[in-house]
């Protein structure tokens, strides 16, 4: 029987060693990112990903062993455990493995059988059970005849008997594996209307797909359609097979009791098995469907998150929306806000010149740059107003589209009462859609995951596994970015490893009260930051313009020594990095890092990270990646044609396809079967939320607002 480690090794293909040290970093408390980045040499370079998907699997792989102890003891308690079983139990690979073995000795509530055994029906059970005695029936069933017991006729015995055998087959755990696998193999989820009523489910009102064969996103829809009432759902094709196994393991060769046990095979298995066991199998499919919405939900936010910042820039938020007008908000090239606004250019007040007016003033005397709309409501008529009016500023300017999803939960939040506490709620969207341009990152942690619409039935899945999986991607997000320490919020701070609420909100209160600080050392002055938290964060937060140039970088503290001795081997000195910078890199893009690592006793991949960053001091990853999409002019919906080939940005990947923003109000969907001239399974193996596409439009439906896009064979 394999150990933990054992299983780990073998299920990820890792190593003895990856495995042995990560699971010792972890529970001596270091955080994913912190090991990712910084025990590369101990985890054989284990991306934050594996150690995530590895820890997730041992907790799991630890409760299993937790809950098999529990079970073991209270069957001993019950003084029923024999070796046999306990061996059972201890080869198990799941929970429901165990729970099935647990099952015949679980206290149950009064059922038909228990309630037959009270009766003094159990041995009359056992005997026709065993198959061996060949007395009629009636004459074994008078013997139990006990009106004072409630078993008043010979027909009251048997049904009892029936009863207490239909509960045994019941318990078996090794029917119950067998039955689960017949099902995942032969059976097909059928669903129905619920009702005669139009809806979003209509393609489930009539519709059936093998088990096997079934999508996440397919059954997390089903799901939703029977929990709002509109689906009956049900598992078929497999009774038959079902019972004919159950009669080949209950009823033995030229039985005497053949018709009887048949029965109870039957009663058995439509009564108990089949309602548990079909309830177990759409728990199982919905559980990994959860765990794959979990996932594409997670890889769409953190490609989100790391979108690029459009840096040095005046931007202006607009809010868009019609009766309660358009909010307006400027924010300083570092985010700071310079005025607040509202306009009515949309209906009913159509209040186009005055608006106009209002924004030109504003953009002269702010010199903004950049225009920041909002896609929600009254967004298409807010473009077109935005697109016209740019044409009379004097100095360049565009315009962009993004996606307002949680702004206004942001708006109602505490966190922006305490930022803007003299500041009207709904203009803090503006504020919000503004600053999504400037610094994505910074913007979006201060939302609810949840709501930053990325996702794909993000509110129907296990809430706190979402929870769990969002928090490590906005932690991972923000660890390989890293943190400005003298301009970080508290809302950014708390992301970074080793840093909890409570320290966030000191680093800045401190901040506040001494002016900035000027190198990493100065945190071990923060209350509460002490020198296991300081070892976790330091690598990740930057000091721009401090005492050492080594601050604006992600080398740790602890590897300060060996960056020093590297540079005096090239002839430079730390605050040269200031001054000779192309010289150095230089020198570094010749050296054979495998000889240097054994000369300063690091670990190459160390040496090779710290090379990285002295080659681009205060280097930000997100900067590689594509920029947003700048407009100057708009695309109306009536304006597309079948064959127009068209760049949009990448809003969402879903498992069936993507949504690409084209510039028009509603985003395109690219179908999975659309994204590649090849076959692929996974639409992330193509593309990613924030990747600029090249898409050719294929179908519009102008009823409807939808329209159909591919990305094959687009020049």
């Amino acid at each position: 029987m394999l150990s933990i480690n054992e299983k780990l090794i073998q299920e990820f293909s890792l190593k003895p060693f990856q495995v042995e040290n990560a699971i010792k970093l972890i529970d001596e408390g270091n955080t994913i990112p912190f090991i990712a980045r910084y025990r590369k040499e101990a985890t054989g370079q284990m991306s934050d990903e594996q150690l995530r998907d590895m820890f997730d699997r041992l907790t799991y792989l630890r409760n299993l062993e937790k809950r098999k102890e529990e079970v073991i003891r209270l069957i001993d308690e019950q003084g029923k455990l024999t070796e046999e079983l306990q061996a059972e139990i201890e080869k198990a690979e799941t929970m429901t493995e165990v729970e099935d073995l647990y099952r015949p000795y679980k206290q149950k509530k009064r059922t038909r059988a228990t309630i037959a055994k009270e009766k003094g029906l159990e041995p009359l059970a056992l005997l026709i059970f065993a198959q061996e005695d060949k007395t009629p029936l009636e004459e074994l069933a008078k013997e139990y005849i006990n009106e004072e017991k409630g078993v008043a006729t010979v027909e009251d015995a048997l049904q009892g008997a029936s009863d207490i055998i239909a509960e045994m087959i019941s318990d078996e755990a090794e029917y119950r594996k067998k039955i689960r696998s017949i099902i995942y193999k032969m059976g097909i989820i059928v669903t129905k209307a619920a009702k005669d009523e139009k809806s979003v489910y209509d393609m489930y009102y009539e519709y059936s797909e093998p088990v096997n064969k079934i999508p996440s996103h397919r059954i997390l829809a089903i799901n939703r359609g029977e929990k709002e009432e509109f689906l009956k759902v049900k598992i078929d094709g497999t009774d038959e097979e079902i019972i004919s196994y159950l009669n080949k393991q209950v009823i033995v060769e030229n039985s005497p009791r053949e018709d009887f046990l048949k029965a109870a095979v039957e009663d058995s298995y439509k009564r108990l098995i089949k309602p548990s066991v079909e309830n177990e199998v759409r728990n199982d499919l919905t559980e990994k469907a959860d765990e794959q919405a979990i996932k594409v939900f997670g890889q769409n936010a953190k490609k989100l998150l790391l979108q690029p910042p459009l840096k040095d820039l005046v931007v202006m938020g607009f809010d868009p929306a019609y009766r309660t007008g358009c909010k307006i908000a400027v924010i300083s090239e570092t985010g700071k806000l310079l005025d607040t606004t509202t306009v009515y250019p949309t209906e009913p007040q159509n209040d186009v010149e005055g608006a106009k007016k209002k924004l030109l003033e504003l953009i002269d005397k702010f010199k903004v740059n950049m225009i920041s709309i909002g896609n929600g409501t009254a967004s298409r008529e807010s473009e077109m107003f935005v697109a016209d009016m740019i044409k009379e500023v004097k100095h360049p300017i565009y315009y962009a589209i993004v996606s307002e999803a949680g702004a206004s939960v942001y708006s109602a939040s505490k966190l922006a009462t305490e930022e803007y506490p003299d500041i009207n709620v709904s203009l803090r969207g503006a504020i919000s859609i503004a600053r999504r341009l400037q610094d994505p990152l910074a913007e979006l942690v201060k939302i609810d995951p949840k709501s930053i619409g990325v996702g794909q039935y993000q509110h129907d899945v296990n809430q706190v596994r979402l929870e769990e999986s969002l928090g490590g991607v906005v932690e991972d997000a923000v660890n390989s970015v890293g943190v400005d320490l003298n301009i970080a919020t508290p809302s950014l701070l708390k992301y970074v490893s080793g840093i909890s609420k409570t320290v966030a909100n000191n680093i800045v209160k401190y901040r506040d009260e001494n002016g900035k600080i000027k190198n990493r050392k100065e945190l071990l002055k923060v209350s509460k930051l002490g020198p296991a938290a300081y070892t976790q964060c330091a690598g990740f937060l930057r000091i721009t313009d401090g005492d050492n140039p080594l601050d604006n970088t992600s080398v740790h503290p602890e590897s300060y020594e060996a960056t020093t001795k590297l540079l005096e081997k090239l002839g430079f000195k730390v605050a040269d990095l200031k001054t000779n910078l192309a010289e150095i890199k230089e020198k570094l893009a010749t050296l054979n890092t495998k000889e240097m690592s054994n000369e300063l006793e690091i670990g190459e991949p160390t040496l090779i990270d710290i090379i990285k960053e002295l080659q681009k001091p205060g280097r930000d990853p997100r900067d590689e990646m594509p920029k947003p999409i700048l407009r100057s002019d708009v695309l109306k919906f009536e304006d597309l044609k079948e064959g127009m080939v068209l760049t949009g940005t990448v809003r969402n990947v879903i498992d069936f396809g993507a949504f690409v923003d084209i510039g028009v109000k509603h985003d395109g969907l690219v179908h999975i079967s659309e994204l590649s001239d090849k076959y692929i399974k996974n639409p992330m193996d193509v593309v990613s939320v924030g990747d600029i596409v090249k898409v050719r439009v294929i179908k519009v439906d102008m009823e409807k607002m939808k329209v159909s896009l591919s990305m094959k064979n687009v020049e």
